[in-house]
């Protein structure tokens, strides 16, 4: 999530407000701590404009 986030040249906080989503929810997601649901994921996935199998290669 987070090289997809990057190359595509946004913040966690762009992203988390998207959602919309705490932006301490989408780190805890992007390091791995926390699990996001499918809808979650599609969610992010069309914030970064990548898709959904790019976000959770």
């Amino acid at each position: 999530m987070r090289a997809a986030r990057e190359r595509a040249n946004l913040r966690q906080e762009a992203v988390a407000h998207a959602i919309p989503m705490d932006r301490a929810a989408c780190n805890r997601i992007e390091q791995g701590h926390s699990s996001a649901t499918l809808d979650t994921l599609l969610l992010i996935a069309r914030a970064i404009g990548v898709p959904l199998a790019e976000l959770v290669r």
